[in-house]
């Protein structure tokens, strides 16, 4: 399976698709949907400090047979280490329990009031360090990304937020566009929330594929990163079969029009 790179502001590459790993805390179901991910095409993974799984990761990884550089992780800075020192430290804790001296994308998790600047400012000092190849932001809004122009000395790569076909927040994709920001889509099958849209089901019916590769499609068509999470091994290989065809005009005009602005996660959006 070969998945497409998506080519971010700082000349670094990202697989389109990776495995997103929330909520994974048992061991064997970790390992399990791992070596799933690689067996299927899978090299980009998705961890947190939040998640409370990065050494699963780094011992899955180590145990693979795989060369560093031939996978790709992102971490993101809690928002509980966001003093400049806990950054700091935080990430080197990080780093111990990925097994690696650096990550290819490092993300601060949520835009925390008041700490989110010295959080920036500290990522931009493992950037230069080489502790992280890129960095960006996760759950941040326009107003929060037009913040940053006025304390920022790297901007953010990569917007991490919740987006699937009834949470598109076009404007936000716009602005990240704009200032070539590259939008990230957590939980891009809603959680599995809304698995009986008659809009979906007929479109999966017409291309011959499931309701969730439809939907992550969707996605993929706009030239989003996405990171669908599963721990079986079987939609796991579903969530990657989904670079054999293409949604046609029409299908993706009727699949905008499925936007119920819902989130079912956190949001950003209340945050000052």
């Amino acid at each position: 399976m070969s998945v497409p790179l998506i080519s971010l502001a700082d000349q670094n590459e990202i697989p389109q698709i990776g495995l997103g790993l929330w909520q994974v805390k048992d061991e064997n179901e970790f390992k399990t949907a791992f070596d799933s991910a690689i067996e299927f095409g899978y090299r980009h993974f998705d961890t947190a400090q939040f998640y409370r799984n990065e050494q699963m990761l780094g011992n899955s990884w180590k145990n693979s047979g795989l060369k560093r550089e031939e996978l790709y992780i992102t971490t993101k800075i809690a928002f509980t280490n966001f003093g400049q020192n806990q950054v700091h430290e935080s990430f080197k804790e990080s780093l111990e329990k990925l097994q690696t001296d650096y990550v290819d994308l490092l993300l601060l998790h949520f835009p925390v009031p008041v700490l989110r600047k010295k959080a920036w400012l500290a990522l931009e000092e493992i950037q230069k360090a080489g502790g992280a190849k890129s960095i960006g932001v996760s759950n941040y809004t326009i107003k929060h990304l037009e913040e940053m122009n006025s304390y920022k000395n790297t901007k953010p790569v990569i917007n991490q937020v919740e987006l699937h076909v009834f949470l598109q927040q076009p404007e936000l994709i716009a602005y990240c566009s704009k200032n070539n920001i590259q939008a990230e889509a957590y939980s891009p099958l809603a959680r599995a929330h809304v698995m009986d849209n008659a809009v979906v089901t007929k479109i999966a019916q017409k291309y011959n594929k499931t309701y969730a590769q439809i939907m992550l499609r969707f996605l993929i068509d706009q030239g989003l990163v996405i990171i669908p999470k599963s721990v079986t091994p079987s939609r796991i290989k579903e969530n990657i079969d989904i670079f054999d065809f293409q949604l046609d005009a029409e299908d993706l005009s009727k699949l905008k029009s499925q936007d119920q602005n819902k989130h079912f996660l956190w949001s950003g959006t209340r945050i000052p």
